[in-house]
């Protein structure tokens, strides 16, 4: 019984790492057997592949570490280093931290009553911050929200000129197609988007995004399109 790894596509942005494996019997035959020469450089081929892979996810993940938010302490040299400004959170507990000014009073309570409902209904945990590196609570994040599998740490922050920045539990990674973040990404993160809408408008699309996404039944087509 040989077991054969499936490459993944590192999300961009994306924190949790994919690593999948299917069972398939080959029957031994001449045909199948390669020289010892064949065999080294196919080894050689697939560390390489998996050292890309690995060097990729670190990228991503380096991303969002550079906008304050280290959830795993993994990151590289290139990435702008981690902040960490408990002072910048607020008094009381809420899902929607606005540093960078991006959100109107009225708009951070929907999105918080948003939230809100979601987690009710379905048991994942929305959490949203809006920033302008390095003015961010950073890593102090992750205890004031209790980041946990069933997290979803949403930044916005033009730094890198895709506002969307997401940083997703391993239960949310089981249920959500990795397409769909880098999907909705595209469509409201993108420069010219917030640019032209305002970072307000990215951040209250991507959120609903996220909420119908969430709020679909699991299945193979489920988070399909970015509403």
């Amino acid at each position: 019984m040989a077991f054969v790894q499936l490459p993944c596509s590192p999300l961009t942005l994306r924190t949790t790492s994919c690593s999948v494996f299917t069972a398939s019997p080959i029957k031994a035959s001449s045909n199948l057997s390669l020289p010892i020469s064949s065999k080294l450089k196919t080894t050689k081929f697939s560390n390489s592949v998996a050292n890309f892979h690995s060097k990729s996810l670190s990228f991503s993940l380096s991303v969002a570490l550079s906008l304050g938010l280290s959830l795993t302490g993994v990151g590289i040299s290139e990435a702008k280093v981690g902040v960490n400004k408990p002072e910048l959170l607020p008094e009381v507990f809420t899902p929607v931290i606005d540093v960078a000014g991006f959100l109107s009073d009225g708009q951070e309570r929907r999105l918080a009553q948003e939230i809100a409902d979601l987690e009710k209904d379905t048991g994942f945990k929305l959490r949203v911050l809006a920033q302008n590196y390095p003015d961010t609570p950073g890593l102090a994040i992750k205890e004031f929200w209790q980041v946990d599998d069933r997290t979803i740490v949403f930044v916005a922050d033009p730094t890198f000129g895709n506002i969307l920045n997401f940083n997703v539990g391993a239960s949310v990674d089981i249920d959500v197609p990795r397409s769909f973040w880098s999907r909705l990404a595209g469509k409201y993160g993108n420069m010219f988007y917030w640019k032209e809408k305002g970072e307000d408008a990215s951040i209250e699309a991507a959120v609903m995004a996220i909420t119908n996404c969430l709020r679909e039944p699991v299945g193979p087509n489920n988070c399909s399109e970015v509403k």
